[in-house]
């Protein structure tokens, strides 16, 4: 196995357009790095420029200690799996996973020991002599890796591998590809469109947009610490709440109402803003409100009213929609991702701000009716309106 570096990589097509804009970073021996950003952010292009299917206008790459900038692709020793399978349909699982050594002239018996020992990994030792029409799309992409599998590849790429798969398989499908990257102890370049796809899979992700990379880290790292307003709107299902702010003394302004700073977190907040003072963005992720009957102690973060406009019901939880009176947020970020996620016409007839709390499934809060939220004051996010970067 190796580890796989982009340096400065940009990529530049012949009309003008940059897909990827001085790309700096390090994928490590062994580790699963998943690419996750909007569509049109540069993900796959960089992927299939690893690949040796794109050629890199400006930087080096690297896979291991050697430069495969300008390799073909045969020879620079990486696995592929794609989005639709790209199987044989006339070969059975066995010719499939078999038939890239068999054209390296690799002996017989070696075929079949690496064929049975990647089924066997995968689950696919019954279904060797079925070809690919009598397979479901769970195994389809299984035997798709495990054809990846038996060469042995430095790394293997992975172009959202299971976007054509139903929601059921697709959570299946990737507790199997975690599982064995970890049994193979692989290095794994992963890209996915899907954010929940990529928390639950990376060991780090870096997050993409418009070709540049944005934050790079581990899940838990860019779900806590959102380096700017692009990640924290992309990291994280529901979304982060964002609603407009302004900081007077030790005071943090907002329409849901005043919240009370520690002195560090006014020393944070005014040394980011600077002598300009220009506006604050504040973001309140879903899981952070509470159902104040529900809270120990209430006095540790701060109680509004509203009116439940939706209750979904998810059995274990509850996601709340309400309304809040208040100026939308002005900012690209925010505006880009809902294009991406096609939200970007919702609720523009109202004069509110949508926002949603996911709730505990103990809660007696109902729809259509008046109620009280909770929110926790020490988990707020803060953003600098001009610039998106984060302050708190």
């Amino acid at each position: 196995m190796a580890d796989i570096v982009f340096d400065h990589i940009s990529k530049r097509y012949s009309d003008g357009f940059e897909a990827v804009k001085d790309l700096n970073l390090t994928v490590n021996d062994g580790e699963l790095m998943v690419l996750v950003g909007p569509s049109g952010s540069g993900k796959s292009t960089a992927l299939r420029m690893v690949a040796g299917l794109e050629d890199v206008t400006e930087g080096e790459i690297r896979i291991g200690d050697e430069i495969v900038t300008e390799r073909a692709p045969r020879d620079r020793d990486i696995a592929m799996v794609f989005q639709n399978y790209a199987l044989y349909p006339h070969m059975t699982v066995r010719e499939n996973m078999g038939f890239a050594l068999k054209l390296a002239n690799v002996p017989k018996d070696e075929v079949d020991r690496r064929v049975r020992a990647a089924a066997a990994s995968l689950e696919l030792e019954e279904h060797l002599d079925r070809k690919p029409a009598n397979l479901s799309g769970g195994q389809r992409q299984r035997v798709a890796m495990g054809r990846a599998i038996v060469r042995s590849p430095k790394a293997f790429l992975m172009d959202e591998p299971l976007s054509n798969l139903d929601a059921k398989l697709r959570v299946q499908t990737r507790s199997e590809i975690s599982r064995i990257q970890h049994q193979l102890g692989t290095t794994m370049l992963y890209v996915t469109h899907d954010q929940v796809e990529a928390m639950t899979l990376g060991d780090r992700i870096a997050v993409m947009r418009a070709g540049r990379l944005q934050q790079v880290g581990p899940p838990t790292d860019l779900y806590s610490r959102p380096s700017n307003l692009f990640v924290a709107g992309f990291i994280g299902s529901p979304a982060m709440n964002f609603l407009p702010g302004d900081l007077d003394g030790d005071r943090l302004r907002s329409p849901l109402g005043d919240v009370t700073v520690s002195d560090e977190q006014r020393r944070q907040l005014t040394a980011g803003l600077g002598a300009n003072g220009r506006g604050l963005i504040i973001g309140i992720r879903p899981e952070d409100f509470d159902d104040p009957m529900l809270v120990g102690d209430r006095a540790s973060g701060h109680t509004f009213k509203t009116k439940i406009d939706v209750l979904e019901s998810l059995g274990s939880e509850y996601n709340a929609h309400f309304e809040i009176e208040s100026p939308r947020v002005a900012s690209t970020d925010l505006e880009e991702l809902a294009q991406d996620n096609g939200t970007a016409d919702l609720g523009r007839s109202r004069d509110g701000v949508p926002m949603v709390a996911r709730l505990p499934r103990a809660s007696r809060i109902t729809e259509g009716h008046d109620a009280e939220l909770w929110f926790d004051t020490a988990a707020l996010y803060v953003f600098d309106a001009q610039t998106g970067r984060s302050l708190l």
